[in-house]
């Protein structure tokens, strides 16, 4: 269940940001992860999608760590609920 939730972010987000300029990746960096990120320009968030039990967040830590400016999102558990990320056009989290 968890990756089919995530990957309906991942869907979600590509599907509204597509052709404008935001960059939507992944970052992996030996065992710590971040399931996406988003960049337009200097600015930059890292998002992590919960579907279960919270929990540990280190690789937002990390990455956070290599990139301080960066902006953080749980979505799922312990974070925006889904039902509140998918009723939004994501554009809205990334204008500020």
């Amino acid at each position: 269940m968890g990756r089919l939730v995530e990957n309906a972010v991942g869907a979600h987000l590509l599907n509204h940001l597509q052709g404008l300029p935001y960059e939507v990746t992944y970052w992996l960096h030996r065992n710590d992860e971040v399931d996406y990120v988003v960049r337009a320009g200097d600015k930059i968030w890292a998002i992590e999608v919960k579907s279960g039990r919270p929990g540990r967040k280190r690789g937002m830590a990390a990455f956070v760590g290599l990139h301080p400016n960066a902006r953080m999102l749980v979505i799922g558990t312990g974070g925006m609920a889904l039902e509140e990320f998918f009723s939004v056009d994501p554009k809205e989290f990334f204008n500020t």
